[in-house]
């Protein structure tokens, strides 16, 4: 994610357990309210994963209404007494195998009592039905559904997005896959993620938008755009849908094609850098609703301010990465952010080169030398950020001169080949910093304790810079990538997503 100023964000994914049938065991008992993130300990429930989800909805503009169903297909980890949803809104019913369950909501909390306990093992089929206004609510203090000029709406955010329009449970620890469904008035669009594969005129004079994803996706990059957009359908070298939209009151549209469009070429180079691209998609939507830009899966979101001093390929060279970095592989607790936001920060030194404006090795010296000593950015430890700094720019920033400075000890050879084994290995499932050091090891047969204490767990500024030198780079001009690379952290309005 690129955020406008101190934003803070979240995500997370699991692999689904595969069970052959029920299992007899101990007396059915109520699934944990929360998956066990440090951070957010209410996100994600425990006591089952889910395996898809059927959201669909339809939504008026105007008067911010929303209704319809979610139908959630899940195995039961244990046996289960009652469960937890993550979800806001008010909850019209809900049935757990076709019986109706017992509900109860509070703080974000959708509690299901199912008419019959729930075997280990069991198959659930959970349909819930809903009709609210999702502006209304708050979560961790935040309103992250957003109202668009143009009446629309837009479901992105992170670290929880899903709350304010489908239940879930809520933690990249547990990913899906996913069919949305949305129906608004004729002159509106409806983007989400993966293959569009069908529109319907109904009787209401809705139209019904159809997407589809077939490959596991963790809630917050699951994409609920609603606005007046020009939609382009094209198809990459690849072959694969190649889908845009740009909102009709974009004030840096040209700016934004020109960045946008070129998303093909961008995960060309990358997939050159970290390995095959792992989804079935690409693309991208640009809209003045939004204050940041989100990696969305297939379809990443960017605040067309990103584009007002002229094209800018970085931010989708950034939110590209995640791709790979965050939505394939994606953090196993939220501690372990360094792994989405340094990696795709990185990704920009990597694209810089690709364009011949400066090295990694260049701006990662250049970023060290231009921020003193006694700047509280280095008091913020990338590795484990805490919630309320968990994306601040030492997580971006010292995340990828971290980055430099493990590929500087490993050498080049060794530093590609783990980024592709990781990506490879851990492909639509989760890891730790912990793991990504163990592997960095294995492939060098280096011990890399000391620069990853050095660089992500210790307050204060490295004696050496990324490049294992003390000396500032010899560099008289600012390298013309790392002016568009500040940009992104420093030159937008402030949008907030803070939590306690």
């Amino acid at each position: 994610m690129r955020k406008r100023s101190q934003v803070v964000l979240s995500a997370a994914v699991v692999g689904i357990s595969v069970l052959s049938g029920p299992v007899a065991s101990a007396a059915p008992s109520p699934g944990a309210a929360g998956i066990g993130d440090a951070y957010y300990p209410l996100d994600g429930n425990g006591g089952y994963d889910v395996s898809h989800y059927d959201i669909r909805l339809s939504y008026r503009p105007g008067a911010d209404q929303l209704w319809g169903t979610t139908t959630i297909t899940a195995r039961a980890t244990q046996d289960l007494s009652r469960f937890n949803l993550d979800f806001l809104l008010k909850v019209k019913s809900v049935r757990v195998n076709n019986a109706v369950a017992t509900t109860k909501t509070k703080d974000g909390e959708l509690t299901v009592t199912p008419a019959k306990p729930i075997a280990k093992g069991s198959v659930m089929t959970i349909v819930v039905s809903y009709d609210d206004t999702p502006g209304k609510y708050e979560l961790y203090g935040y309103q992250a559904w957003k109202i668009s000029a143009d009446g629309g709406a837009l479901a992105a955010d992170e670290p929880q997005i899903a709350p304010w329009w489908y239940p879930s449970n809520d933690h990249p620890l547990d990913k899906a896959t996913f069919d949305v469904s949305v129906a608004a008035p004729k002159d509106y669009q409806v983007i989400s993620n993966g293959v569009l594969v069908g529109t319907q005129q109904q009787i209401d004079g809705l139209v019904r938008w159809n997407w589809h994803s077939v490959k596991p996706q963790g809630t917050y990059e699951t994409l609920m755009a609603i606005g007046k957009f020009e939609l382009n359908q094209q198809t990459a070298p690849n072959g694969q849908p190649f889908i845009t939209a740009y909102g009709n009151d974009l004030v840096y549209g040209d700016a934004a094609r020109a960045s946008v469009e070129r998303t093909p070429e961008i995960i060309e180079f990358e997939e050159s850098q970290f390995g095959p691209y792992p989804f079935e998609a690409q693309g991208g939507v640009v809209s003045t609703g939004i204050g940041f830009a989100l990696e969305n899966q297939t379809r990443p979101i960017y605040s067309d301010r990103f584009f007002r001093r002229g094209g800018n390929t970085y931010v989708v060279a950034h939110e590209n990465a995640h791709q790979w970095f965050g939505d394939s592989v994606s953090v196993h607790g939220w501690r372990d952010i360094w792994l989405n936001e340094g990696f795709a920060s990185y990704a920009e030194y990597l694209w810089s080169e690709y364009l011949g404006e400066g090295t990694p090795a260049e701006l990662a010296q250049f970023t060290f030398d231009s921020i003193p000593a006694d700047d509280p950015f280095w008091q913020v430890l990338p590795g484990d950020p805490g919630p309320a700094n968990q994306f601040d720019d030492a997580v971006y920033d010292r995340g990828a001169m971290a980055l430099q400075a493990i590929r500087t000890a490993m050498g080049d050879q060794a530093f590609f080949k783990t980024l592709r084994k990781w990506t490879a290995e851990r492909q639509y499932g989760n890891g730790t910093i912990e793991q990504f050091q163990a592997l960095a090891e294995q492939v060098s047969h280096k011990d890399l304790d000391s620069v990853f204490t050095t660089w992500l767990f210790t307050a204060g500024k490295p004696a050496a810079g990324p490049n294992g030198t003390t000396a500032a780079l010899a560099r008289q001009a600012e390298p013309k990538s790392y002016r568009a690379i500040r940009d992104l952290h420093h030159d937008l309005a402030a949008t907030p997503h803070a939590h306690p």
